[in-house]
């Protein structure tokens, strides 16, 4: 028995009578195999607002519980073979390279402490900020908003207004600075795995990353000046002195390197060399980027003293809830993805129909609305799924034949993940490091009055400009 249960996996990735195509027909299924999908997101969305301490400690059974009521029917419908196959697809091409990454990514710029305080004047304020969005493409927008946001806080404590501090920080650090690179943010590696170049990203995102970026820096430093020179600002006494900084687990910065070089390794090395389970392939170059990366948060973890992770409160709470909640939301966005391939054919022909001409080109102004206001309450990285596929799933038609449309759809996901502060998973994050830390974090809907006044006149002047 034990000998049949070791050869159990070789079995299912050699046998045809196992083997299963991943792709399912999207015409023929209705909308309701979207609601476990849909279930989720809703979850994400509502429960930390009117049921936190439920979501806090309930959160991956309320994701397991959505993601069975779409396997248990999906059994019954296609077979258990049909089932087992889209859960080895979402699993080994899609879910597992993604949360290597972050893991990897959140794992190493944890072991990085800047230690130490600076007087929070508007323009240390936006260099800071501008440093943060410079290493939220390479970093990562969740690696670049833990390491920053402290040393900005304590540089800060000192005032009387820091709120508009730390919404500037989630727009620019915890999201468009992540724009520029497959690294930078979810989404983007998403498309990365679907076959998006990583220079091809940072060539197209380049311009509209610079612009919005030295936009916001520039509106930023205009409203922390005026708040500064307020007479009243300064406390009678800093809560932290100001002092010199310094720099802890450097050697992350080497590692976080090696982090850069096996996305690119993957991306440039195609040895040809691949194997089949359940009719998905696992090619060579992607199984040694994720062993890379693991084995250089391995590294991270053994180099660094345990002081400069205590030093940044690091924990594996956010990974694992995000390790969670994706696990679900890969597998239950199976059908709402097949339903997009089928076009007109399918139950979504109307959200087809509404970012499509006549003529059947894409209206890539739509593209980035869509996809952004979505971004902004859904969850930036299967939004950007869902419009990928919706647009035409291939990586090559999309970068040579629509080049518009997935800057378009790039765009949206990572720029209007801002617009909300469940749009990107760092977005919460840093409330929750603002809250702890004595900052009187706007309400849900009180960031948003926030976001819609800053952020979306600059969005139409994008679409103006780009679109």
């Amino acid at each position: 028995m034990k000998s049949i249960l070791r050869r159990l996996p070789y079995l299912l990735a050699l046998s045809p009578g196992l083997s299963f195509a991943a792709e399912v027909d999207g015409a023929s299924l209705s909308p309701a195999w979207g609601i476990p999908f849909v279930g989720i997101l809703l979850s994400i969305a509502l429960f930390p607002l009117f049921a936190a301490h439920v979501w806090h400690h309930h959160f991956g059974k309320i994701t397991a519980l959505w993601t069975l009521l779409f396997l248990v029917p999906f059994a019954f419908a296609f077979g258990l073979y049909g089932t087992f196959a889209v859960i080895v697809h979402a699993l080994f091409a899609e879910y597992l390279p993604f949360i290597v990454l972050l893991f990897s990514l959140y794992t190493i710029s944890g072991g990085i402490l800047v230690w130490g305080n600076l007087h929070g004047s508007p323009r240390l304020n936006t260099t800071l900020l501008a440093i943060g969005v410079a290493l939220a493409s390479v970093m990562g927008t969740t690696g670049a908003a833990m390491l920053m946001i402290r040393p900005l806080l304590r540089a800060n404590d000192n005032r009387k207004h820091r709120v508009h501090v730390v919404v500037f920080f989630i727009f620019l650090v915890a999201n468009i600075g992540g724009g520029l690179t497959p690294l930078g943010d979810p989404p983007l590696f998403l498309g990365f795995l679907k076959g998006v170049g990583f220079f091809w990203t940072v060539e197209h995102m380049l311009l509209p990353v610079l612009l919005s970026s030295a936009a916001l820096l520039t509106v930023f430093y205009f409203i922390d000046r005026y708040f500064y020179a307020r007479e009243d600002e300064l406390l009678p006494r800093d809560p932290s002195p100001d002092s010199p900084l310094r720099l802890y687990g450097s050697v992350n910065f080497l590692l976080l390197g090696g982090v850069i070089g096996a996305v690119l390794l993957s991306g440039i090395w195609k040895p040809g060399v691949a194997f089949t389970v359940m009719g998905t392939p696992i090619e060579w170059q992607n199984l040694m980027r994720d062993l890379l990366m693991l084995g250089l948060a391995l590294v991270s973890l053994k180099v660094t003293p345990k002081q400069v992770r205590a030093g940044n409160d690091f924990d594996w709470g956010p990974i694992q809830e995000v390790a969670k909640l994706f696990a679900g939301i890969f597998l239950t966005i199976v059908p709402v993805l097949a339903i997009l391939r089928a076009g007109s054919e399918g139950h979504l022909a109307g959200l087809v129909a509404a970012v499509t001409r006549t003529d059947g080109t894409p209206i890539d102004g739509m593209y980035f609305w869509m996809s952004g206001l979505l971004s902004g309450f859904l969850d930036n990285a299967p939004t950007y799924l869902v419009f990928f596929n919706l647009a035409s799933g291939d990586a090559q038609t999309m970068m040579n034949e629509l080049p518009r449309t997935l800057v378009a759809v790039s765009m949206g996901s990572v720029f209007m993940g801002a617009l909300s502060y469940i749009g990107n998973a760092p977005n919460f994050m840093v409330k929750a490091i603002a809250d702890q830390r004595g900052v009187p974090m706007p309400s849900f809907f009180g960031y948003m009055g926030w976001s819609c006044a800053i952020l979306l006149p600059w969005f139409v002047l994008l679409t103006l400009f780009f679109f």
